[in-house]
């Protein structure tokens, strides 16, 4: 079992920047992928950011060029760095993990086997 620990949403202003992370706990913690979604609300959970154990990433369209994901495997930690933050970027931010090395369709919240219990983002204009 993996137990997923989302930390650092807050409320920001548009323009500003804003890191969050997520630490994975648990024995059966290993070199799965991990990813980041977003839910805004009376809206369906939406891709942000995946990476894999050796450095490969992807980003949804609307967050390309101004989030950054990283990933310290000693540590069993990823943060999601956002840049130049926009209202439409408000929501709750999930930590996903997945049981394999990467995730062909990455954006599907059905080939993630572990959750966090999410962390407010809240971007005022």
């Amino acid at each position: 079992q993996v137990q997923l620990a989302e930390s650092g949403g807050g409320l920001v202003q548009a323009g500003d920047s804003l890191t969050v992370s997520c630490t994975a706990s648990g024995q059966s913690f290993g070199s799965g992928a991990m990813a980041w979604f977003r839910q805004a609300p009376g809206k369906e959970r939406e891709f942000v950011a995946i990476r894999s154990w050796s450095g490969g990433s992807a980003y949804g369209d609307s967050v390309k060029g101004r989030f950054t994901m990283t990933r310290n495997n000693v540590q069993k930690t990823v943060y999601l760095q956002m840049n130049n933050l926009k209202p439409d970027d408000t929501g709750v931010y999930y930590c996903a993990a997945a049981t394999t090395y990467w995730v062909a369709e990455y954006g599907s919240t059905k080939n993630y086997a572990y959750w966090g219990q999410g962390t407010q983002v809240t971007v005022s204009s």
